[in-house]
């Protein structure tokens, strides 16, 4: 099997975990401490791959500059995008309904695309850097493809709820996760076939920028939604969550 086909499946199984989120989000009522534990816990998952994975592998490539200035860029672009979808009610696509909750196309109109467009920006990122990783050997970093799986079943889960509470149909929101699957897939591909004939350096501050992006969406996203409902446990739901991805990239 061809290594750009490699980094396609492996995009295509982390980004199918939004549509078993998805399902579940759609299909069941979870309990709302529920849904924010299970997100704590995938936070705390993304923070370990961005930082033993992302960062530090940026860093072992080309040192502390390329690697800073990829970081900064990365939340920098994530943070802007994110600013602009929020502004058309993107704000809470992770809120499954409880306290602050997503507005239904009657009470924003373009709100539904602006959720689809703000899954897309959450999604990318963290898909890109599995076909990038493939570079390293060949090989395609299970943990990276673990962190993003188990941190995408949560994302899925919780915005899903909140889009069945807005009102919007099953059609649309498996619609929505099945694009933002699909579009995982592309961004594995694009991140292996494109990032591979660049320099070192180049390589180590496209990974760095990935890692920026996703540090930025954890901090805008998953984190407030786990805080708002299961801040008592969080802490160490969190570092249960970071100890699980760091044993996988020590194992």
């Amino acid at each position: 099997m061809s290594e750009v086909v490699q980094a396609g499946a492996w995009g295509l199984f982390a980004g199918s975990a939004l549509l078993v989120g998805a399902w579940i989000g759609y299909g069941l009522r979870v309990p709302q401490k529920i849904i924010a534990s299970v997100m704590a816990f995938g936070a705390g998952v993304l923070l370990s791959a961005v930082s033993f994975e992302l960062v530090g592998e940026a860093y072992g490539q080309a040192g502390l500059a390329p690697a800073a200035i990829g970081t900064v860029a990365g939340a920098t672009a994530y943070t802007l995008g994110n600013v602009v979808l929020a502004r058309r009610g993107a704000q809470h696509r992770k809120r499954s309904g409880h306290g602050q909750s997503q507005p239904s196309e009657t009470q924003q109109s373009g709100s539904g695309m602006a959720l689809a467009l703000g899954a897309l920006l959450d999604g990318v990122p963290e898909s890109a850097v599995i076909g990038v990783s493939l570079l390293d050997g060949g090989a395609v970093s299970m943990v990276t493809v673990a962190a993003v799986f188990i941190s995408n079943v949560p994302e899925g889960l919780s915005s899903s709820a909140g889009m069945r509470k807005a009102g919007r149909g099953k059609g649309y929101i498996f619609g929505v996760w099945g694009a933002i699957a699909a579009a995982c897939t592309l961004a594995a591909v694009l991140g292996y076939a494109v990032v591979g004939g660049l320099p070192t350096a180049v390589v180590a501050a496209v990974t760095a920028v990935a890692a920026g992006a996703i540090l930025a969406m954890l901090a805008d996203t998953m984190i407030p939604e786990a805080f708002e409902n299961a801040h008592l446990a969080m802490g160490l739901l969190t570092v249960s969550g970071f100890l699980v991805s760091f044993a996988l990239s020590h194992a």
